[in-house]
């Protein structure tokens, strides 16, 4: 129950940084954070991701989808092994890649006897690592962005810049390249995976409630494969076209659902409103999740626990322990307060100055740090990634978080391992 647990968080934080007025600082947190753009952003893109959600699954569009890829996955691991290859190419988002390829491939993972819980593993570890890795992405912009804020990088050098360190982006590579190695049977299920698995397999798959929102039409015989593609395609088209806003592409994609189902009278056009007001309901319980995780993240800021951890272990860094401590650090606090982007921007401009003191490279030190990010928003039971990928594929928040937290945590090691080799070179 990662709702009660971060707001328990949030209010103890209040407590130590003013007891006196705590209350009337949750309050005040809250507007704060209800008012931010990005959250704003959120939920205006999750809300009508959930919308096109429900359009293609009460059209039956999702199901003429499944049908024709599940001729072509003969078992649950080519089910998978599909995911993974969609989610690679479903790199714009990480919203986008947790929402779409996970409500797209569960018809298909179910029908072989695929746990929730893995095809969420799948989904989740081709989200943000995929988005760093491809430099056409939201991710790949703040980041340059910031690079560029912070006076890292000269005006319009952000990109290469970022550019030069992907090959140094250890975890999400690791991370990424480990999911055909579990699709296959070659690295096992781990701890509660095996039972989850063991439940899907005695079809006693977990389903999240809220797919009882998602009831589907029978079959409709007019329904073809097209009627689920077009709208994904003008769905990842428009967002590339706008230069990556995907709330744009969001919006266009469910203006074309609506159209092409209600010219072709596939849906009338009340139920299609309906199902775009009860998509948006299914994603209240997740936009719920990210805006208290948002608050939390705010008390800690205020806190000063970023801070404080970087300076404390600053003084300890040497030339060829630097990428990997930083990695570590940074990774303990992206998975311990949900924030993957604040963290980034709070630490270059400490890290990178000490890694030019110390010699070490500048793509270096920055894998390092987006390692760390992608690390905190892949594993971090609460942030907005794992809350969506767990949406996506219809299965609990903590189910999803839990099963996934082995894989993650043999990704870090190795990334840290490749880390530190890469320092002593």
């Amino acid at each position: 129950r990662p709702i009660e647990s971060l707001l328990a968080g949030v209010f103890v934080g209040l407590l130590m940084l003013e007891p006196s007025a705590a209350l009337s600082n949750f309050s005040s947190i809250l507007l704060e954070v209800m008012m931010h753009e990005t959250i704003a952003w959120v939920i205006i893109v999750c809300g009508l991701m959930g919308s096109l959600i429900a359009l293609l699954m009460r059209a039956g569009a999702t199901n003429a989808f499944s049908e024709a890829l599940a001729v072509r996955a003969s078992s649950g691991s080519s089910a998978l092994l599909y995911t993974w290859l969609l989610g690679l190419l479903v790199f714009i988002d990480d919203y986008l890649n947790a929402l779409a390829v996970g409500s797209a491939m569960r018809k298909v993972t179910d029908r072989f006897a695929v746990s929730r819980e893995k095809l969420a593993y799948v989904v989740d570890s081709t989200a943000a690592p995929i988005c760093v890795l491809i430099p056409v992405s939201t991710w790949a912009v703040f980041f340059a962005g910031v690079l560029e804020t912070s006076q890292v990088a000269e005006p319009g050098e952000g990109m290469a810049l970022f550019v030069s360190a992907i090959p140094y982006m250890l975890y999400p590579w690791v991370a990424v390249l480990l999911v055909p190695l579990v699709a296959i049977g070659r690295i096992p299920a781990l701890g509660l995976m095996r039972t989850a698995d063991a439940n899907a397999a005695a079809r006693a798959i977990n389903v999240d409630e809220g797919d009882s929102l998602l009831v589907e039409t029978e079959d409709n015989e007019r329904v073809r494969t097209y009627h689920f593609l077009l709208p994904i395609i003008a769905l990842l088209g428009c967002s590339l076209w706008y230069d990556l806003d995907v709330q744009l592409g969001v919006i266009v994609a469910v203006a074309v659902t609506v159209l092409l189902y209600g010219l072709q009278r596939l849906m009338a056009w009340g139920e299609m409103f309906d199902a775009v007001l009860d998509g948006i309901k299914i994603m209240v319980p997740a936009l719920t999740i990210v805006v208290v995780a948002f608050m939390f993240k705010e008390v800690n800021d205020r806190l000063g626990l970023p801070s404080f951890v970087i300076e404390s272990v600053t003084p300890h860094m040497t030339a060829t322990m630097l990428p990997v401590v930083v990695f570590f650090t940074m990774a303990l606090i992206s998975f311990a307060t949900g924030s993957s982007w604040g963290i980034f921007a709070i630490a270059i401009p400490i890290v990178l100055p000490l890694a030019d003191s110390l010699g070490v490279s500048s793509p270096l030190a920055i894998g390092a740090l987006i390692s760390a990010s992608v690390f905190g928003s892949h594993a971090c039971f609460y942030s907005d990634a794992t809350v969506l990928a767990a949406q996506g594929s219809g299965c609990g928040v903590m189910e999803h978080a839990l099963t996934q937290i082995p894989y993650a945590l043999i990704a870090a090691v190795l990334a840290a391992i490749g880390l530190t080799g890469l320092a002593a070179l």
